[in-house]
């Protein structure tokens, strides 16, 4: 057995310099470089997902938006993908399960929009932090409310990142581990676990989405 399930979280590899964080350039290797006439699979299930975030940004801005407009929350879910699934794979290090990676991550998208919003739409900002409709009484509540729910947005998001990438690793590794005990139902546990790894694709995607959109609608929030 593992003496412990979170060394596989570990980032360092020796005393000078972490090799595990090299991970990170390996999703250089996947990007879906238009070299050939005909595209391939990847390059087709690429240009799907991005029509795909196409459309739902199309729906969160209510108007007529195009690849420019978008390029960085398309990129931010690409590089959040590629991080999670290329981590699916034996001896790679899951870099968006560790809080530095998710935390500075979601704070620099936080802060840019922040900061445009207080440059260019000061007024849609403090509009946003009292409902319509609230009693005169529960204004001042109702901002305090407002305030921290928005201060707090960026350790959300890399909570609900960080949290389900670990739990996931360590539900894979759990099993994986029991293989070793329990030879008479081997190919049981094996087939749990294939299952388990195609959920954990499905979970990579998933938390990869919603990271994207909620960046997006907190930014759709400085021109609603």
């Amino acid at each position: 057995m593992m003496t412990n399930l979170f060394s596989i979280f570990d980032p360092s590899t020796n005393n000078f310099f972490s090799m595990n964080w090299m991970s990170m350039i390996l999703l250089l290797m996947y990007f879906p470089f238009m070299y050939w006439m005909m595209p391939s699979n990847f390059n087709m299930m690429m240009m799907n997902i991005i029509k795909i975030l196409m459309n739902e940004m199309k729906n969160i801005y209510k108007k007529k938006i195009n690849y420019k407009n978008c390029f960085m929350m398309i990129s931010l879910f690409m590089l959040l993908f590629l991080n999670n699934f290329l981590s699916l794979f034996p001896y790679i290090f899951p870099c968006n399960s560790h809080l530095s990676i998710s935390l500075s991550l979601s704070m620099i998208m936080w802060m840019t929009i922040m900061m445009f919003t207080i440059l260019k739409n000061k007024k849609k900002m403090f509009i946003h932090l009292t409902p319509q409709g609230t009693p005169n009484l529960l204004m001042s509540f109702m901002v305090l409310i407002e305030t921290i729910s928005i201060l707090i947005r960026p350790t959300t998001l890399a909570i609900r990142l960080s949290a389900n990438i670990i739990s996931g690793h360590l539900l894979l590794t759990l099993i994986s581990n029991s293989i070793n005990n329990i030879t008479l139902f081997m190919m049981l546990i094996i087939s749990i676990q294939s299952l388990l790894m195609i959920l954990e694709l499905a979970i990579s995607m998933i938390q990869s989405y919603v990271f994207s959109i909620l960046i997006t609608l907190y930014a759709s929030e400085t021109n609603n």
